[in-house]
């Protein structure tokens, strides 16, 4: 930021703390002690989610939360929802130059380019016929039950700034992620836990790392930013009292905090002292709410089955589907469950069913246990990477890919039972209904009931929003 920027940014400040002071003073601090108030159980209209206090949704909503299943590393569309029978037919042999000339490669740049084929067979399943490899056969019963997208496109070829342009449209450092930028708009049915809450597992192998900028609020209060739970042990660290200290105690000491952090609230416009605020209040709330949650001794053994969980709290991935559904049903708006393990540039043929064993049953369970109980209809289920890989080997695996790769959806007003998006003969490129990354934020936006070319904030001057400044469209192809 240029020194004119940084003046202005402070005369910007200047001018909202001023004003601020001079209205609290004409209403006795009043906003200041409603801001409290909200926490300890009243009501502020100043606290209301950004899309209420703007008036509303801008059309029904059929979704009130969603649960991403990030498949992080990028697997390969070939072996699980988009079978191409002619590169099969060529595997081995050179790829055809016409498809490659001129196209950006990652690490085959200037290599001799070999097709390679799949290695899975695919199956049809449902009464919707949808073909599905048979490294996923529990996904493959829920075929009559998901919208598989083939042509998906991203902009970036490598993991950490794919991971970020999936989660915020952007690959810049300080950008909001999605679930930072639906909690903003619409807030959370939760006052008892994280309206945003992430989780890791990963495979056997060593694979990428995932930064935690992937679930930044960016330049949006960071009350809004994910919060992560260890997938082993406590979720939470310190979510017990220190020894001695009882609750009354610690009651006592955090309303004496709040009260000191609301008097500096009357005199500082700042969205991190509201965070602080919240933070404090959520933080003891937590401990009680957080051992509920991960107590699964109700859940009954034929759940446990359905998920296919060994141990409740073993840090797998099934046992994270199953904490994620209780996270649901007790308001938690926004669900993110990375599975590290599937960049597959080497050993393919061994590691890749190994992933697809750790998530396939789990993924599937999900959206059975949502159905059954009736959360699916207004719960949206996303599963997929932040890329594809490659038709032409790499080796013995598949390098990465961007120019097409597939996701499933599911629930919440998606088209059942269907696929969305054609690409090539070769698989290489997306050529029919395609899909960008922008495009994918601006449906999970509609379905939530919100339009995103008018859904914004002021940041430096200018008007962000999650789909950026380039044309993106809602799919309706994929919309009941």
């Amino acid at each position: 930021m240029n020194d004119h920027h940084k003046q202005l940014a402070h005369f910007e400040r200047y001018q909202l703390d001023c004003s601020r002071r001079t209205f609290l003073q004409r209403s006795f601090a009043g906003l200041g002690g409603m801001a409290l108030s909200q926490l300890m159980g009243g009501s502020a209209t100043s606290n209301l989610p950004f899309l209420q206090a703007q008036g509303g949704l801008h059309f029904p909503a059929r979704a009130k939360r969603v649960i991403h299943l990030c498949m992080a590393g990028g697997p390969s569309q070939f072996e699980s929802f988009d079978p191409k029978p002619q590169l099969d037919t060529i595997h081995g042999k050179a790829f055809p130059a016409s498809f490659t000339a001129g196209q950006q490669l990652a690490q085959l740049q200037g290599s001799e380019l070999i097709a390679r084929g799949s290695f899975t067979k695919f199956n049809r399943h449902g009464e919707s016929g949808l073909e599905v490899s048979e490294l996923f056969p529990h996904i493959g019963s829920i075929a009559d039950d998901i919208c598989v997208i083939r042509s998906m496109v991203t902009e970036q070829i490598n993991h950490d700034p794919a991971h970020a342009f999936m989660n915020s449209g952007s690959i810049l450092k300080g950008r909001p992620s999605m679930g930072s930028w639906l909690l903003y708009g619409l807030g959370t049915e939760t006052q008892n836990l994280p309206g945003y809450v992430v989780m890791v597992s990963r495979s056997e192998h060593p694979d990428q790392p995932i930064s935690a900028r992937q679930w930044s609020s960016g330049f949006l209060p960071s009350k809004f930013q994910g919060v992560q739970f260890q997938s082993r042990g406590n979720p939470v660290h310190y979510i017990g009292s220190p020894d001695g200290v009882c609750q009354s105690a610690q009651r006592q000491v955090i309303e004496e905090v709040q009260h000191l952090n609301g008097l500096l609230r009357s005199e500082h416009v700042d969205p991190e002292i509201d965070t602080r605020i919240a933070q404090y209040e959520m933080a003891f709330r937590m401990q009680s709410s957080v051992p509920d949650l991960t107590d699964m001794r109700d859940e009954p053994q034929h759940v446990l089955d359905l998920y296919g969980v060994k141990q409740p709290g073993d840090g797998s991935f099934a046992s994270n589907c199953l904490l994620a559904r209780r996270m649901l049903e007790r308001g938690v708006r926004f669900v993110q469950l990375y599975h590290r393990g599937w960049d597959h540039h080497r050993n393919i043929e061994e590691l890749m069913p190994a992933s697809a064993k750790l998530t396939d049953q789990a993924s599937a369970a999900l959206v059975k246990d949502l159905k059954q109980r009736g959360m699916l209809e207004d719960t949206l289920v996303i599963w997929g990477g932040e890329f594809g890989r490659t038709p032409m080997g790499q080796g013995t695996g598949r390098d990465h890919h961007i120019k097409a790769f597939s996701i499933w959806m599911a629930g919440a007003g998606i088209k059942p039972g269907i696929t969305h998006g054609v690409t090539d003969e070769m698989g290489y490129a997306a050529v029919q209904d395609i899909v960008q990354v922008s495009d994918l934020h601006a449906t999970l936006l509609h379905q939530f009931g919100i339009d995103h070319t008018r859904f914004s904030t002021k940041f430096q001057g200018l008007d962000y929003r999650l789909t950026g400044v380039k044309p993106a469209t809602p799919v309706k192809g994929i919309m009941v």
